[in-house]
């Protein structure tokens, strides 16, 4: 067969597995918008991704400012109620209130969304990345290698994620960049683990054995065969675990090693309010209640995902 012809049949058995994969985004596609929690955790994402992408244009002051002296500011300032002028309020409008620095407390729930959603998509992309890369070459490799690897994440696991992030934290020094790495490092032997068992499974398939057989280079197997069948489950952990990197980055600020004043991030603000919950329970609900809602919408849409990606399931 010639150089042409070769070309002529790789180009023509590439077009069907290209047509495949886009038949399977567009039923994975459709059988997630056919789920009413996904659809919900989707738009809650996409309202949080707006916000924190016009942050600078939907807070109405800046958010690390002090109103005390500021043009039409009366009376008690520190820790004051909402005031929206829709309800009757004569002074300068709060729709949240101000914190118990007088800042504004809506700008910097505003901009606790940019902070908070940038901790977390960092920190879980990088445990995806090192954790698939570890996972990948832990399970293709096998033998004393991948018992090695194996039992350094065991005692990795063997701690509490939390506690185990606290302590890097305070190793390192309290920060924003530290609580990223910290929660990142805590999540990698998930995902480690979880690529590796795909693995063990995609890499005894005829397919790749046949590839194995003509010389194929092991990391042409690993990359081009082996991985893209194993993402499935790394992107629904990974749309999962954001929202437990929101929740960590937060306990991490509330203790005092996440985000420094006068950075605006829910956990921090939440602790600089847990006295006031009972005089100012507002300067409470606002930052818990942000960190709530976005947990929950990472939460719905991640089990959407793993819904629509199981091919195992029945669907009408």
């Amino acid at each position: 067969m010639t150089s042409g012809a070769t070309s002529e049949v790789l180009v023509l058995s590439q077009k069907p597995a290209r047509a495949a994969t886009q038949n399977l985004l567009l039923e994975t596609l459709r059988n997630l918008l056919r789920n009413r929690s996904a659809v919900a955790g989707l738009m809650i994402i996409s309202f949080l991704f707006f916000i924190a992408i016009f942050a600078d244009r939907a807070a109405t002051h800046n958010p690390v400012q002090s109103m005390i002296g500021q043009p039409g500011e009366t009376g008690r300032l520190p820790g004051k109620a909402p005031c929206i002028a829709l309800f009757g309020c004569t002074d300068a409008q709060h729709a949240m209130g101000l914190d118990l620095n007088a800042r504004d407390l809506y700008s910097r729930i505003v901009y606790g969304t940019r902070t908070s959603l940038t901790v977390g998509f960092s920190s879980i992309a990088v445990a995806v990345f090192c954790g698939t890369i570890i996972g990948l070459f832990s399970g293709y490799a096998g033998g004393w290698t991948d018992n090695v690897i194996m039992r350094i994440l065991d005692v990795v696991l063997a701690f509490p994620s939390l506690l185990l992030a606290i302590t890097i934290v305070t190793i390192r020094g309290p920060g924003l960049e530290n609580a990223l790495l910290a929660i990142a490092i805590v999540s990698i032997p998930v995902y480690a683990r979880l690529i590796r068992a795909s693995v063990l499974s995609v890499k005894e398939m005829e397919y790749v054995t046949a590839v194995r057989a003509i010389g194929a280079h092991p990391l042409r197997i690993l990359f081009l065969h082996i991985f893209p069948n194993t993402w499935t489950p790394i992107i629904v952990q990974g749309t999962l675990g954001i929202g437990t990197a929101v929740l960590d980055a937060a306990a991490l600020s509330f203790l005092g090693l996440g985000a420094q004043p006068p950075t605006p991030e829910w956990g921090q603000m939440l602790s600089e309010a847990r006295n006031y919950v009972f005089t100012a329970p507002h300067l409470v609900f606002y930052p818990g209640f942000a960190i709530m809602l976005t947990v929950l919408g990472f939460n719905l849409l991640g089990d959407g995902l793993r819904d629509a990606l199981d091919p195992r399931l029945n669907r009408i």
